[in-house]
C-alpha cells in the first residue's frame, strides 16, 4: 500500500458503533464492518436479483451481488491509488445495493406503488434499515451495529440528503428514525472513500451493463 493521504478517513479516530463494542485486535472498525456485511444474509440475497438481465436468462450476467463484488474491487484500487482506506472504501462498495428489492428498478418502482400508503420504498432507505434493523445475528442487538462512517457513506454516497429545498421530514421514515438515534450529519457530503465507492458503481455498471449487452446478443459494436 502506497503513502497515507492526509484526507484519507482515519480507522484510528472512528466514531464507533451505536451500540458499544471491545475492539478487534486482529482487524481495524472498518474490516470488521467489512466482513459483517460480507457474512449477512441480505448480501447472499442479492444473488438471485437482477443487475439487467433476471436469472433464468443464463448464469453468465451480473446480478447485484457480482455487480457489488466488481464495484468493490474498482472501488478498493481507486482507494489504494489515492492513499485512502482501502476497507473502507470495499465495505461501503459491498454495501451500497443491499436494499435492492428483485428485478432491478422496475422492482423498485412497482413496490414503491404497492407501498404509497406506508411512504413508499426507497432501496438506499432500505439498506439502512437492513443494516441497523432487519438483520438479526447479535444478542444484543438488532442490525450489524457497523461504524458511523459506514453508516454515513452508506446513506450519503450519492451526495448531502439535506439541503435548502428539502427537510428531514421529506426524507423517507428509515432516515427519519436513524436520524433520532444518531446524527448521520446529512446536510453534508460523505467522506472520499463514499465517494469513489459511488465512482466505482458508475464505472462498474457503465462497462459491465455494455458487457452483458454485447454477449447476450441484445445489441452489437
Amino acid at each position: 500500500m502506497g503513502k497515507r493521504a492526509a484526507f484519507a478517513t482515519d480507522w484510528n479516530r472512528s466514531r464507533g458503533r451505536l451500540v458499544t463494542e471491545a475492539p478487534s485486535v486482529t482487524r481495524t472498525p472498518f474490516q470488521r464492518d467489512r466482513d459483517r456485511i460480507i457474512h449477512a444474509s441480505a448480501f447472499r440475497r442479492l444473488k438471485r436479483k437482477t443487475q439487467v438481465f433476471i436469472a433464468h436468462e443464463g448464469d453468465h450476467y451480473r446480478t447485484r451481488l457480482t455487480h457489488s463484488l466488481e464495484v468493490a474491487q474498482i472501488a478498493r484500487s481507486l482507494a489504494r491509488t489515492l492513499g485512502l482506506d482501502e476497507d473502507l472504501a470495499e465495505a461501503l462498495a459491498l454495501i451500497h445495493d443491499i436494499g435492492h428489492p428483485p428485478f432491478g428498478h422496475a422492482g423498485e418502482d412497482q413496490l414503491n406503488l404497492c407501498m404509497q400508503d406506508y411512504e413508499g420504498f426507497d432501496h438506499n432507505a432500505q439498506s439502512l434499515r437492513v443494516v441497523t434493523h432487519l438483520e438479526k445475528r447479535y444478542p444484543r442487538f438488532d442490525g450489524l451495529n457497523l461504524s458511523w462512517e459506514v453508516l454515513e457513506g452508506l446513506v450519503k454516497h450519492n451526495g448531502p440528503l439535506l439541503s435548502g429545498e428539502n427537510s428531514l421530514d421529506m426524507l423517507p421514515l428509515a432516515y427519519r428514525d436513524y436520524e433520532a438515534l444518531e446524527g448521520l450529519e446529512l446536510t453534508s457530503f460523505a467522506g472520499p472513500e463514499a465517494q469513489i465507492a459511488a465512482l466505482a458503481d458508475d464505472i462498474a455498471y457503465n462497462n459491465h451493463d455494455i458487457d452483458d449487452g454485447l454477449a447476450s446478443g441484445l445489441f452489437a459494436i
